[in-house]
């Protein structure tokens, strides 16, 4: 999945390529923050993050990645285990997100949204990120677990 990774990467690499590094160190935030379980903080980066994004089609989907992070950040802040689909990625969103299934082979659609959200957001952070790049290195082992969770779904072997 690493080589998944690296791919997907750079497939978004042309996209993200004019973010400031003050919002590009607000979405490692985002992802260091969740990840740690830190929910206020996160719902908080989140908010600041999608605030300081231009608009435009890749950073729509970036957007909506934030925007189901802090969903989710919320509801686990305030203790409820839940599988909201209230914020989901559009169709013309999914061509940014990492894992593409059809429907029929979702099992649990809140935490696959979840996961494209947080391996998105992951790798707009390296991107961009310059000075959390030590950060992310240290979590890329999560996402290729994260990923390897849908290896055979994707049909990788």
């Amino acid at each position: 999945m690493e080589r998944f990774l690296n791919e997907y990467i750079n497939r978004l690499r042309p996209h993200f390529t004019g973010i400031p590094a003050e919002t590009a160190h607000e979405i490692a935030s985002v992802f260091l923050n969740f990840k740690f379980g830190l929910y206020t903080n996160a719902v908080k980066e989140c908010s600041q993050a999608i605030s300081l994004i231009n608009d435009g089609e890749a950073n729509v989907a970036l957007k909506k990645a934030l925007s189901i992070i802090r969903l989710n950040a919320q509801n686990l802040e305030n203790a409820q285990f839940s599988t909201d689909l209230s914020i989901v990625f559009a169709e013309n969103e999914r061509k940014y997100v990492p894992i593409i299934l059809p429907a029929a082979q979702i099992k649990a659609p809140g935490a696959f949204e979840l996961d494209n959200a947080l391996v998105l957001v992951y790798c707009v952070a390296v991107i961009t990120s310059h000075d959390d790049e030590e950060a992310m290195a240290e979590h890329r082992k999560f996402i290729v677990r994260l990923l390897n969770g849908y290896k055979k779904d994707l049909g990788i072997s």
